[in-house]
């Protein structure tokens, strides 16, 4: 009798450790799958925003045809994220976008004819808008990473974790560059 008391309890914590490993495991999956999908979210409203910047860029160009070098710099920056394999260097060109796009609305600002053309007022609220939800996405983003990074950090998970490989993901960080205002010379004289 004593024997299978033994063989039941043994059974049972055999079934306790394969339930944890099963679920850890699936709960890793899980908080993968979560940062990829978060990035995607992120891509979106990048692509989005990438898809509206042609239209205010051709809104904009027949009224400022001396602001040709803004134009340059949004269609390499724009070509470069297109280009882009990895995250990193999704967010190296999406900086270069931004920087570019920022002085493109610092014009747009300049000028009062542009601005209250309503088709230029609409993109940039269009924008706007966007702007508003790639900083929604990335926050986002930074929350399913924290969670993911945390989940294969804490003991004993951290075990599995490092025996089927998942390994600590990076958080979206803005270029340095991005601390500082772009410059916009709007002197016409030169």
């Amino acid at each position: 009798m004593k024997k299978n008391v033994w063989l039941v309890v043994a059974a049972a914590i055999i079934l306790i450790g394969i339930w944890f490993f099963w679920g850890s495991y699936n709960k890793l999956v899980t908080k993968s799958e979560q940062v990829d999908n978060a990035w995607a979210q992120v891509e979106t409203q990048y692509q989005r925003r990438y898809d509206l910047i042609p239209n205010l860029v051709s809104s904009v160009k027949g009224v400022l045809t001396q602001e040709q070098t803004v134009f340059g710099e949004l269609a390499r920056a724009r070509e470069n994220y297109s280009g882009a394999k990895t995250v990193g260097e999704k967010v190296a060109a999406t900086s270069e976008v931004e920087g570019a796009l920022s002085r493109l609305l610092v014009i747009v600002e300049a000028y009062p004819d542009l601005k209250s053309n309503e088709t230029v007022q609409t993109l940039m609220a269009q924008l706007e808008g966007t702007e508003n939800r790639v900083s929604v996405e990335r926050a986002r983003f930074n929350e399913v990473i924290k969670d993911y990074n945390l989940s294969i950090k804490r003991f004993p998970t951290n075990i599995l974790a490092r025996m089927y490989g998942f390994f600590e993901k990076s958080y979206f960080e803005s270029a340095l560059e991005a601390v500082n205002a772009p410059q916009v010379n709007l002197d016409l004289t030169k």
